[in-house]
């Protein structure tokens, strides 16, 4: 049957209704976070399937009474909701063209119980966040999906999602201990809580007799509670957790456990609490390549029974996909299309435990005549790279794909006795369609294969081949192996048409009564895990149309989401690209620019005037999409109108820098006169008036740097020793570090410049510091780069390249920096062969073997910025500091401070909102913060309420010369 891809609405909503909805809503959500905009529904509707639906209404919601009240209001005018966690799912559960409900910061709490044992956490945390809270307990949660720096806790639970360690034995269903829900009537249960479970006995007496009522009938079927236990003996997401009616008896726990899995459609969950597991600190990796799948699959067998904690299945394909990446072992490139691999972990509580499995597993190994391998190592970068071909499988076929088509990522499981066989299979299926790149890869010891291929949605012949090889697909692994269609993505739309054919009729017929007794209006995501729709996974299917070759192999997974510090004020990456797309296929179907022009309107403040565009976006991209770099053409195409005074500045920089400098002046001037808190209303409205051309004066604002002839005194009289016995160096202070000194406190207090304090730390650890001539009027480029004007950028560049050769004899010394993002954007100009360091490297190779420290004991706030975390140097940065203090604090989860240059102070909203929960995690008795780039330090300061000083600040202070 050739089905065309439906375009339309699956749920029809009057707007009449919904309007009178919105007007009953707003009486107790306030009206910015009811999203109605067409634009800003379509970006945030947007999830990581292969579906689209644009909702009407997005209600971004703050605690349970309002999820409560929402779900009534919902019931009373029969509007379907659906809930929304990180948006990181496959199979279209998280996607709705009614009301979708997201969540703010507000659900980010967590309790940590009985030592670690337990941990109680709020739907919006991020899976990799507890367990980075559970780290120093040596625990962490058993679910670990490949999503985990990305997905919350929200849709781990709700999709039972599961990983490439915790099997079935550690997913959220065997490791809940409790749970707080909210059912679709807008009743909440705590079953942690004695009295709200004697409530809840009294107020929804008939639903828990019903389901004891279909727990015994379950129970009592024998060939139905047979069917329960085999299918649940493999990972399996298809349909609900049914097995919660032959696991307990109690209705409560029963309830609690059939939310597990269930994606939304039988309730809300609105914190879990779990069980954790231990993390053993002791690992090893090996990666172990077979002749064919079958012997590999004979390994499986085997190992399943040894002491390992994941192994990981990789096909031919697979391995051919990845083979010309960089650093892959040399070997990979020799395999044929019949070998697969084995990656391998092993972990020990110590070290003798681990030793004693990694030779037991070698031995078992060895029975399989492996044609190649990496022994098991426990070299911590070796098994990075190690991990890295794994991680790298998906973006192998991603980032090759044709520009318009997606990737498929499907998820099935069959018995471990059976995995040579389905896998064999499935590549005879991808022959017999066509779909050559495809690659099979899994979680083996689950008989959990993962297959991967890219998909045209763009004619009916292409949805035609697909629904053919799904079909094939389903029978093949429901009916032919009896295995799981979906063992942890969820069924979601992809598979709620064949839940009854895996399942049959009896169980299927009973997830129907259970959908029935929890959600008797179906307003809980219809169509999602069951549907009577036997085509809806053909309907509603996503296109990828071309926008910019920057972004056209952009997926929409929502795994930049995280690191993005406007996720919280207007967009994420995903969500501009998204964007994008559909402003630019409206104008490839022929849409005028002038009814274009709202949408440009909208996207010109939440797409562009609000990213960072740091590129940081691009580290957590499976495919490396750097959204900023779209960004910064975008803004280049705007400029043209302002080319005169942009080549004017580069031209002329001593001069702009003079200025800027002038400018701080007149600002301290005036908070004299009006006060700071007059400056600040002052500048506020200024900069709102203005369209944010002016700037929004801060109480940290710095006062400005000394005349730079100071600057290069200093350096010239600070030369003690003779030249041949001292080391040289070239510090090149940036444009920031010339302009701006401390802020009015700390200069108050006698802190010297950025500049000063480099150059008497230098001297201090023993270097003659030289600084190019005419530094004056150079810059690395990255101020004009940030705004799109890549030619002038270039020019700067080269200008401080030549400064650089010349001042450095062609490379004899090394060059310092002091500014962490223009060093970056040095190296990454530069092309000749100059040593350019930042502060970071620098201070750890050079300067802290000749200092002796003696720590602070005091709390030290740091903050890393996007460039050390984009260079690798995070965890130098950190280590250098931590010898600096004997209480160092990192907050978590704030990678970017989003201040981007001058978007700070053009846009504060941007850094307020990137920092909002900063203050409160800086400690009582703490007044110090460093970072490694001035102007991040001015809104650190801001939103911390300490002074955030550059790391030499801090090194300088706790330091001695060597004798």
């Amino acid at each position: 049957m050739n089905v065309i891809n439906d375009i339309h609405s699956l749920v029809v909503v009057n707007l009449d209704v919904l309007q009178q909805f919105c007007e009953q809503l707003r009486k107790f959500v306030s009206e910015s976070r009811v999203i109605l905009d067409p634009l800003r529904t379509l970006a945030y509707g947007t999830d990581a399937s292969c579906y689209r639906l644009v909702p009407k209404a997005v209600l971004l919601l703050d605690n349970e009474t309002e999820v409560s009240r929402v779900l009534q209001l919902a019931a009373e005018f029969a509007l379907p909701v659906t809930f929304r966690a990180a948006g990181t799912s496959l199979s279209g559960q998280a996607i709705t063209d009614s009301i979708l409900i997201k969540l703010t910061n507000s659900w980010r709490n967590h309790e940590i119980l009985n030592d670690g044992e337990l941990i109680r956490v709020q739907p919006g945390l991020i899976g990799a966040r507890v367990n980075q809270i559970l780290a120093p307990l040596q625990r962490k949660i058993g679910p670990d999906p490949a999503s985990i720096n990305s997905c919350k806790i929200g849709g781990i639970a709700a999709n039972n999602s599961s990983g490439m360690c915790c099997g079935t034995a550690q997913n959220s269903y065997s490791t809940l201990k409790a749970m707080r829900l909210i059912l679709a009537d807008g009743t909440i249960l705590d079953t942690a809580d004695e009295q709200s479970k004697h409530d809840f006995r009294i107020s929804h007496k008939h639903l828990l007799h019903e389901l004891a009522q279909l727990a015994i009938q379950t129970k009592n079927d024998a060939q139905l509670a047979t069917l329960i236990k085999h299918k649940f003996r493999l990972k399996n997401t298809t349909g609900y957790s049914i097995n919660a009616l032959v696991d307990f008896t109690d209705p409560i726990d029963i309830l609690m456990h059939l939310m597990i899995g269930s994606e939304g459609t039988l309730g809300f969950i609105s914190n879990i609490t779990y069980h954790t597991v231990p993390e053993q600190p002791f690992k090893a990796s090996s990666l172990v390549v077979f002749e064919n799948i079958e012997t590999t699959c004979l390994a499986v067998a085997k190992l399943k029974q040894m002491n390992v904690a994941a192994v990981e299945l990789m096909d031919g394909a697979s391995l051919q996909a990845i083979a010309d990446k960089p650093d892959m072992p040399a070997f990979i490139a020799q395999l044929n299309i019949n070998n697969a691999a084995l990656l391998i972990e092993t972990r020990a509580n110590d070290q003798f435990m681990l030793s004693q499995q990694i030779s037991q597993l070698a031995e078992v190994l060895a029975e399989f005549k492996p044609i190649d391998s990496i022994a098991f190592t426990q070299d911590r970068a070796t098994c990075e790279q190690l991990w890295a071909i794994r991680k790298g499988l998906f973006p192998a076929v991603g980032a090759v794909r044709d520009t318009g088509t997606t990737v498929i990522i499907e998820d099935i499981a069959v018995a471990v006795e059976q995995l040579a066989s389905a896998t064999r299979q499935l590549q005879q299926l991808f022959s017999e369609y066509g779909y050559h790149e495809a690659i099979i890869f899994g979680h083996a010891l689950d008989g959990n294969l993962h297959f991967v291929f890219t998909q045209d949605f763009n004619s009916p012949a292409q949805i035609e081949r697909y629904q053919n090889f799904m079909q094939r697909v389903v029978q093949l692994i429901a009916l032919d192996h009896q295995g799981s269609l979906k063992a942890e993505h969820g069924t979601g739309r992809n598979m709620a048409p064949f839940v009854e054919l895996e399942w049959g009729k009896k169980a299927y017929e009973l997830m129907w009564e259970i959908k029935g007794l929890l959600d008797p209006d179906n307003i809980l995501s219809p169509g999602v895990v069951l549907s009577e729709d036997p085509f809806i996974h053909l309907k509603n299917l996503k296109t990828l149309p071309a926008a910019d070759a920057i972004i056209d192999k952009c997926i929409e997974c929502g795994f930049c989401e995280p690191n993005c510090p406007s996720k919280d004020l207007t967009l994420t990456p995903r969500q501009r690209i998204v964007l994008w797309r559909h402003i630019q296929q409206r104008r490839n179907l022929g849409e005028s620019e002038k009814t274009l022009k709202p949408l440009l309107d909208t996207f010109q403040y939440q797409g562009i005037d609000t990213c960072a565009a740091t590129g940081l976006c691009a580290d957590s991209c499976p495919v490396g999409i750097d959204t900023g770099a779209l960004i910064k053409q975008l803004r280049s195409q705007q400029l043209a109108s302002h080319s005169k005074l942009a080549k004017w500045s580069a031209a002329n920089f001593g001069r702009v820098t003079n200025l800027a400098k002038h400018g701080l002046d007149l600002a301290q001037l005036t908070s004299r006169l009006i006060g700071r808190d007059g400056l600040k209303r002052l500048t506020e409205g200024l900069n709102h008036a203005s369209g944010h051309r002016f700037i929004k004066w801060s109480q940290f604002a710095p006062v400005s740097a000394p005349d730079f002839s100071v600057i290069q005194n200093l350096a010239a009289n600070l030369h003690v020793q003779p030249e041949q016995e001292q080391p040289t160096v070239v510090y090149f202070p940036s444009c920031s570090s010339r302009v701006m000194g401390p802020d009015p406190d700390m200069a108050a207090h006698g802190e010297l410049s950025l500049m000063e304090t480099t150059i008497v730390l230098l001297h201090k650890a023993g270097f003659r510091v030289i600084m190019p001539e005419v530094t004056t009027e150079l810059c690395c480029g990255m101020a004009y780069q940030s705004k799109g004007r890549m030619n002038l950028a270039r020019q700067k560049s080269h200008q401080l390249e030549h400064a650089l050769l010349t001042a450095s004899e062609h490379g004899k010394y090394p060059i310092y920096m002091d500014t962490s993002p223009c060093a970056m954007t040095a190296n990454a100009g530069i092309a000749s062969t100059l040593k350019i360091y930042d502060s970071v490297e620098f201070i750890d190779q050079f300067v802290l073997p000749r200092l002796t420290l003696t720590p602070l004991d005091e709390p030290v706030m740091l903050h890393i910025t996007c460039s050390t975390h984009k260079r690798g140097l995070a965890t130098t940065m950190q280590r250098i500091a931590a010898q600096c203090t004997t209480n160092l604090i990192v907050p978590p989860d704030m990678q970017c401070c989003g201040f981007a240059g001058d978007k700070g102070l053009l846009f504060p909203e941007l850094n307020t909102a990137a920092l909002a929960d900063l203050k409160g995690q800086v400690p009582e008795g703490c007044h110090i913060g460093v970072s490694n780039s001035r102007t991040c330090e001015i809104g650190l300061s801001e939103h911390s309420g300490i002074s955030y000083k550059g790391l030499v600040y801090l090194v300088n202070q706790v330091s001695e010369a060597l004798n």
